[in-house]
């Protein structure tokens, strides 16, 4: 009996492995694949990732005089979601040993051995890939291109830029500014005016986003080898001058989809609202004049970073209905 339930086990273990690579994944302490799944992929920053891009869809659809809730925009969604998610997997699989130092990222299935190396990795690049290729034949192959160069970016210039220089945070904002413009693409197939708003409010919007996480969590980052401005520079002095220089910039240009047709009055009222409310925050907690460790400068970092997490979709909701085409 023994022999042959020590048989079965195998044949079963054998079976799942065949089946699919996912199902080969370790499981301890009686963890949840899809949890892992959601973990891997990053399933929170791909929505808004997906987000973002349906806005970008939704304007070139406007401007060429059709309907945006369409086949195209599904096509894009799920694309762009792929690409994402296997990008996503794939910056979990370089950075295992830096999370496992952090005590934030420590329970992600790689760090701590819910999955093995092999198999996120092979996701990872299947997502990628495959979404890429399905991007480049089910909307154009301009948006496949992009969306693969900016998955590609990420990977090879800013996830290995994080553990070497303060500049991971301008690099990676390149990449982080694409969504938009992505979906922009899949609708019309060419880069044209909008794409370079879109782009330049997500570029902007990134540093008082970021620098805030890098605030909160300095500590961490410290821990993992991260070199994030907040980390090399403990006083705050830098980071408190970018927050409010990348938030003032920021201010004029989410106001250029009125001046360009983009948008009508009542998102030009509420993007003022919202960019001098983010810059309000900002300016509190550069004016705090204690250092990143203190609990009041953590405080109100934090506070900064819950300002960034609404400013985005209520902007881009505000564009969106208040659309002038």
């Amino acid at each position: 009996m023994k022999i042959q339930t020590g048989r079965l086990e195998q044949s079963e273990s054998t079976l799942m492995s065949a089946l699919s690579p996912m199902l080969a994944v370790r499981r301890i302490r009686g963890g949840s694949l899809l949890h892992d799944l959601a973990e891997l992929t990053k399933v929170r920053v791909t929505s808004l990732i997906v987000m973002t891009a349906w806005c970008g869809y939704f304007f070139a659809s406007r401007k060429a005089g059709l309907p945006h809730l369409n086949w195209g925009l599904f096509h894009a969604s799920l694309g762009i979601g792929l690409v994402s998610s296997g990008t996503a997997a794939l910056n979990e699989v370089m950075e295992r040993e830096v999370d496992g130092q952090m005590r934030r990222t420590a329970s992600r299935p790689l760090p701590a051995g819910r999955m093995s190396l092999w198999h996120a990795s092979v996701f990872g690049i299947f997502l990628a890939v495959g979404g890429s290729l399905y991007l480049a034949i089910y909307t154009n192959v301009l948006t496949g291109w992009l969306t693969f160069l900016t998955a590609l970016v990420y990977l090879a210039a800013y996830t290995p830029l994080k553990r070497v220089s303060p500049l991971c945070t301008f690099v990676g904002a390149f990449p982080g500014a694409m969504p938009g413009v992505l979906g922009w693409t899949a609708a019309r197939g060419r880069i044209e005016r909008g794409t370079f708003i879109l782009f330049a409010i997500l570029f902007l919007w990134q540093f008082p986003h970021f620098f805030s996480i890098a605030w909160v969590y300095r500590e961490d980052y410290a821990q993992g080898g991260v070199r994030m401005l907040p980390v090399v520079e403990p006083q705050g002095k830098s980071t408190s001058l970018r927050i409010i220089l990348y938030s003032l910039i920021l201010l004029p240009v989410s106001l250029l989809p009125s001046f360009t047709g983009m948008a009508g009055r009542i998102y030009l009222a509420g993007a003022l609202i919202l960019g001098f409310g983010l810059l309000w925050v900002g300016v509190r907690l550069a004016t705090l004049g204690m250092p990143l460790a203190s609990a009041a400068s953590k405080f109100r970092a934090r506070q900064l970073l819950r300002a960034t997490i609404v400013y985005l979709p209520i902007l881009f909701a505000l564009m969106m209905t208040n659309s002038r085409h």
